[in-house]
C-alpha cells in the first residue's frame, strides 16, 4: 500500500509495531518465567536481546521511510522543502561533484540553486539506512534527515550503543556475552518507549507538515 496521507501513514506504523510488541511481549514472558534451569534462561535472555534489537532497527527503518515516502507523495517542488529534505534531494548531486577534482561539475549545482528550485522535487525512496547496527549516532544522523528532534534520546547513549547494540553484537559472534534477566527487562522497558515515541514523532511531523519550508 502506497503512503498518500496521514492516515495511511498512521496505519502503516501502527501495524508494524503492533506485531513487534506482540512478539516482545511473548518474550518478556518466557524471559519472566521462574520455572526453567539457568541453562535454559541464558539462552532465552541472548535471543532475547537478539530480537529485541530486530524490533529496534526494523521499526525506526520502516517509519524513517514510510515518511520519506509521505513527504515524496505530497508532489512538492525544491523551494517548498524543509532544509533537511532538501539536503536529501540534493544529496546525489553534491556526491557527484565532491568527489571529483573538476570544478566544471559544481556549476550544475550552482545552477540548480539560481535557477531550478521551482521544480518539483525528486527525493530517492528507501534511503533512510541503520548500517545494519543501529548506534546512537545513527539515530542522530536519521533524525536530522527526517527533521525531528533528537534531543530525547540524547541521555539514552548508554541503553542503545552498549546494553542492547555491543551485547547483540557480541551474541551475533559467537561471544559468551553475560545480560542478565533484570537488565534485559529494563533495556526491553527502554527501547519499547523509544519505538513509542519515535512513532509519535513521525505521525506528529507528518500532521504539522514539517516536511514544508513554511511550515510552524
Amino acid at each position: 500500500m502506497k503512503i498518500r496521507t496521514e492516515e495511511e501513514l498512521s496505519y502503516r506504523l501502527a501495524n508494524d509495531l503492533t506485531w513487534r510488541k506482540k512478539e516482545l511481549s511473548a518474550m518478556k514472558s518466557l524471559i519472566e518465567a521462574k520455572n526453567v534451569s539457568d541453562h535454559k534462561h541464558k539462552a532465552l535472555v541472548r535471543s532475547g536481546v537478539c530480537i529485541l534489537y530486530s524490533h529496534w532497527e526494523g521499526f525506526v527503518k520502516l517509519a524513517a521511510n514510510s515518511y520519506l515516502e509521505y513527504v515524496i507523495s505530497k508532489k512538492l517542488t525544491y523551494q517548498e522543502l524543509s532544509s533537511n529534505f532538501l539536503a536529501l534531494a540534493m544529496k546525489e548531486k553534491l556526491k557527484e561533484a565532491k568527489e571529483t577534482h573538476k570544478p566544471s561539475l559544481y556549476i550544475p549545482v550552482c545552477e540548480f540553486f539560481l535557477s531550478e528550485l521551482n521544480q518539483r522535487c525528486i527525493l530517492p525512496k528507501d534511503v533512510i539506512s541503520t548500517a545494519s547496527n543501529l548506534s546512537s549516532e545513527i539515530l542522530k544522523e536519521i533524525t536530522y534527515i527526517l527533521g525531528i528532534d533528537f534531543s530525547i534520546y540524547s541521555t539514552k547513549s548508554r541503553v542503545i550503543d552498549t546494553q542492547l547494540l555491543k551485547t547483540r553484537n557480541e551474541i551475533a559472534h559467537g561471544e559468551d556475552s553475560v545480560f542478565d534477566r533484570g537488565e534485559y527487562l529494563e533495556v526491553h522497558r527502554e527501547i519499547l518507549e523509544m519505538l513509542d515515541i519515535f512513532c509519535t514523532q513521525i505521525e506528529n511531523a507528518a500532521s504539522q507538515k514539517s516536511f514544508r519550508r513554511n511550515s510552524p
